[in-house]
């Protein structure tokens, strides 16, 4: 299944997500992350110490949320599964990509811990909700 075109164009602005993993006791963590997206995944980066990536290595389902910033009413939801994990210099360059994108600069070397990962989320469902901007009623 591809992602939704109007997922590529939340995942692509400079809008935020939550993603959702089961941890080993089954409880759910969440957490706001950067996002992007191409015509077939969904895409998180993080790094391999971290717990989100231990719980996805684990279980790979995951729940990734995408609100618009201009306009918290539009949202996004896939539901997926991890179906590729990308490591080396195509994680280290897309996580420039990123930090580009809401920061206006590369990552901040010094801030990586360990080795960074490339999640790419396959979509099982996924919707899109909320009227788009042009639309938007001022809240009540």
């Amino acid at each position: 299944m591809s992602v939704d075109p109007e997922i590529v164009r939340l995942a692509r602005g400079k809008n935020f997500a939550v993603l959702s993993v089961l941890l080993s006791a089954g409880r759910p963590m969440a957490h706001v992350m950067w996002v992007d997206a191409d015509s077939e995944h969904v895409l998180i980066n993080t790094e391999v110490h971290r717990a989100k990536f231990k719980a996805l290595q684990r279980d790979p389902r995951a729940t990734v949320t995408i609100w618009e910033l201009e306009n918290p009413y539009r949202f996004a939801e896939v539901r997926g599964h991890v179906a590729q994990t990308v490591t080396g210099r195509a994680a280290r360059a897309h996580i420039d990509e990123l930090s580009r994108k809401y920061r206006g600069r590369d990552y901040d070397e010094a801030s990586i811990s360990s080795e960074r990962v490339l999640l790419r989320i396959a979509p099982d469902r996924q919707q899109v909700r909320g009227p788009r901007r042009s639309d938007a009623a001022a809240p009540r």
